[in-house]
């Protein structure tokens, strides 16, 4: 839809629904069925200032200009990426010989 607009412009692709870091790590890491806090350190020099309250992606613009409404939520789009993930590395690993 973005493409075939006569005047090229910027939207906003989002649910308007925030998540963190850590659920996203989460969501991950349950679907490859390992803990997460096993695999992960958190450096506290790279946490955002505590200033930043609330980052939220808004899509009114691509949803007033071009009708689009999400069609995945946040678990189904980390378990998109996951799958492909592992999809890619199956692929991989088979073309190596292994």
């Amino acid at each position: 839809m973005m493409v075939q607009q006569e005047k090229p412009d910027d939207y906003v692709v989002a649910t308007g629904i925030s998540h963190s870091v850590r659920e996203f790590l989460e969501l991950v890491f349950d679907r490859l069925k390992l803990d997460w806090r096993k695999c992960v350190e958190v450096d506290q020099r790279f946490l955002r200032p505590s200033e930043v309250d609330l980052l939220c992606g808004d899509s009114s613009k691509a949803r007033r200009a071009l009708g689009w409404q999400p069609k995945v939520n946040f678990e189904g789009l980390v378990a998109l990426m996951v799958d492909a993930d592992l999809e890619l590395a199956e692929r991989e690993l088979r073309s190596r010989g292994r």
